[in-house]
């Protein structure tokens, strides 16, 4: 008689290879592009704002895509969709290399960003399937942990070293887009995602994307997670993009600026699962965001203001919190009432059209503040964030069971 679902070993090999799709598909060839913009921006001869406006248009078409992405996992299973996903989203990812103007290089990027939310979206719903909500909070801390490690790497490795290695910012594309495309084979050879005993999706049995999206919907905490993530998501990546550019103009070397970015995500690798493994004990979804959001809104109000090494301990307060609180938060929409492994997959592609329309809006709408002041961007991402706060308190805990928190 085979385990159940949540019992298989085979589940760890998913989880290990949902975490490297995250690592090498979704992190590295998006953060190596803001300490690559230095060169990118001396090529193709772009102004600050235009450089924003590239760092944020791959949120554009995923307000869309992210609600599509999961929908359509649900309906035809997340395995055939990220196999797909990945060999698509490795091709278009290398066309960025081949942009030689503002224009072709935002249109690739927006491409990327149409396809990414399939991978990311069905990388969420595929833990939801295979662990139970016992080791859900450790399964998603695993797979931000693969985003840390994939934003590191993309970070620290890609101007630094490959770039000089490999001859240039457009080589270093490609060969992120290569890796991206190889790992469409160890997914098309993975076991179908089981389903859950007496548990059915009726958005897989329907047929009906249009009816599972009513019934999520129809979910307040849905709408409540989705606004938190707004205000949060959009922080982080505003942030993320204009912190190396913000540091070589305090007159950092780019070695240093980059290693600050680095440990950025350096710190929040090492705290993704400590952070995970704690919400799992105490119970509460909710205290941990509300508390992650208020470390992250403190480091971001810091960099506004200090020099030296100040600029450290405030990067590595604002990073520790960021992949544990995305490891929790997806772990609370998986256990909204009403959620679930069935609905996941559209519930988080919903959540996540307000995270891209964060991702969207924020990083050229702080970086135009830097006129005013060069540390004026982090004051607005600060303020973002504690309106993604306001939105977490108003969540409502489960009745039964934790949700987003015992009270």
């Amino acid at each position: 008689m085979n385990k159940p679902y949540s019992e298989s070993p085979y589940r760890w090999y998913i989880l290990i290879l949902a975490a490297l799709t995250n690592t090498l598909a979704s992190a590295v060839p998006s953060m190596c592009l803001p300490v690559l913009f230095k060169e990118i921006s001396q090529d193709l001869n772009l102004s600050l704002v235009e450089v924003g406006l590239i760092w944020g248009i791959a949120a554009l078409p995923g307000i869309l895509t992210s609600l599509i992405g999961g929908a359509v996992g649900d309906r035809f299973g997340p395995k055939r969709i990220l196999t797909a996903g990945c060999l698509l989203v490795g091709l278009v990812g290398g066309l960025r290399g081949v942009a030689n103007s503002f224009t072709g290089l935002a249109a690739a990027v927006f491409l990327v960003g149409f396809l990414t939310p399939f991978v990311g979206m069905n990388v969420i719903k595929t833990c939801g399937i295979w662990f139970s909500s016992r080791q859900l909070g450790l399964a998603n801390g695993v797979l931000s942990m693969g985003m840390a490690l994939g934003f590191v790497i993309g970070s620290l490795a890609s101007a630094s070293l490959l770039s000089p290695w490999l001859g240039g910012w457009r080589n270093v594309l490609f060969f992120y887009g290569a890796i991206t495309t190889a790992l469409s084979l160890p997914w098309l050879f993975t076991r179908p995602a089981p389903t859950p005993a007496g548990q059915h999706s009726p958005a897989a049995s329907s047929g009906s994307l249009q009816q599972a999206l009513a019934h999520v919907g129809r979910i307040k905490n849905v709408w409540l997670l989705g606004l938190a993530i707004l205000g949060i998501g959009g922080c982080i990546q505003g942030a993320l993009g204009y912190i190396p550019l913000y540091l070589r103009g305090l007159g950092w070397s780019g070695i240093r600026a980059d290693g600050a970015l680095a440990a950025f995500h350096t710190t929040s690798m090492l705290c993704v699962i400590p952070i995970a493994l704690w919400s799992d004990r105490l119970g509460s979804r909710k205290k941990v965001l509300v508390g992650a959001a208020l470390l992250l809104t403190l480091g971001m109000g810091l960099l506004s203001v200090v020099n030296g090494v100040m600029v450290w301990i405030a990067v590595c307060l604002s990073g520790m919190v960021r992949d544990g609180f995305m490891a929790v938060f997806l772990t609370a929409i998986t256990e909204t009432e009403g959620i679930g492994p069935a609905y996941a997959g559209t519930a988080a592609g919903l959540v996540m059209v307000f995270s891209n329309l964060g991702s969207l809006l924020a990083p050229p709408l702080g970086n135009s503040l830097a006129v005013l002041g060069a540390g004026l961007p982090f004051v607005f991402w600060a303020a973002l964030t504690v309106l993604g706060m306001l939105a977490l308190y108003g969540t409502q805990a489960r009745k039964t069971h934790s949700v987003l928190g015992m009270g």
